[in-house]
């Protein structure tokens, strides 16, 4: 799911605004850019991230402002260091131009904080990233209630289709048997019929043709996913829904190997576009 989230504070001497943002994945996946200063906090606050956050691309980029008057460190040993590599690539290959102040003070770990920038303590960090998970959290609820209407509007259409499916079948029943019936009179013309055994087949076409099991096994799919839509229960329901999908498009599938009729299929494919289209949005939901 998309979405923005952000927060700020302080951080020993320095402040700390930190921004999320998540685009769709079908799993959890992170991206987390810190200042050099505080990168040794890396894992704990991929690990804040992984705890409140189930699915979706969540990249964090945090930045720190210091005061005006706070004194700027340079690592002499990094810059001679940093200063030294520069001259040498530009050398080895060729590259026009001198290797400036400016070029060297931007390589990493050459310019550091005042020290006391650095002392702030890992809780003060977390809670910070997880005020943001928090804002980001609500923008991603919101996603969630707008993908849920148009789940549920996909899921009016298909009710509408299985309503026509079902009003069709008994139609089809008995359209299939009057066309056995004329088939056999046709083939059997003057030869006298078992109507025991004729009664039999009938019998059999008609269960092998019985829609009935598989349209009471869809809607017993369809209301337990609103319920779960409507109730998720702190859990992801994501992999649910999408379980609930598979088994509707099964049952949607057999409904199309035995409609035997152009209306029914038509219907079951209209059925089966519209599970695609929920398909497609449950992946992202959370």
């Amino acid at each position: 799911m998309t979405g923005f989230g952000a927060a700020e504070g302080a951080l020993g001497s320095a402040r700390i605004s930190v921004e999320l943002r998540s685009v769709n994945h079908r799993f959890f996946n992170s991206t987390i850019r810190l200042p050099n200063e505080i990168s040794r906090w890396e894992g704990e606050v991929r690990e804040v991230l992984r705890r409140r956050i189930v699915r979706g691309h969540v990249t964090l980029t945090a930045r720190l402002e210091r005061r005006p008057d706070q004194t700027t460190v340079i690592d002499e040993a990094r810059f001679a260091a940093a200063a030294s590599v520069l001259r040498t690539l530009r050398e080895r290959h060729g590259l026009e131009g001198a290797v400036d102040i400016g070029s060297v003070l931007r390589m990493p770990d050459v310019i550091a904080g005042a020290p006391d920038a650095l002392e702030a303590d890992t809780p003060t960090l977390v809670s910070i990233v997880e005020a943001a998970v928090a804002s980001l959290m609500d923008a991603r609820e919101e996603e969630g209630d707008r993908l849920a209407q148009y789940v549920r509007a996909r899921l009016n259409i298909i009710e509408e289709a299985l309503d026509r499916i079902a009003a069709r079948a008994p139609e089809r029943l008995v359209e299939s048997r009057s066309r056995l019936r004329e088939n056999v009179r046709q083939l059997t013309e003057g030869i006298t019929v078992d109507e025991q055994r004729l009664a039999m087949e009938i019998a059999i076409l008609a269960d092998r043709l019985d829609l009935q099991e598989e349209l009471a096994r869809f809607r017993s799919h369809t209301q337990a996913f609103l319920r779960t839509l409507a109730n998720p229960g702190g859990e992801a329901v994501g992999k649910r829904l999408g379980f609930l999908l598979q088994e509707m498009l099964r049952e949607a599938n057999t409904m199309g190997s035995k409609a035997n009729d152009s209306t029914i299929v038509t219907d079951v494919v209209t059925v089966k576009e519209e599970l695609e289209r929920i398909r497609e949005q449950v992946e992202n939901l959370e």
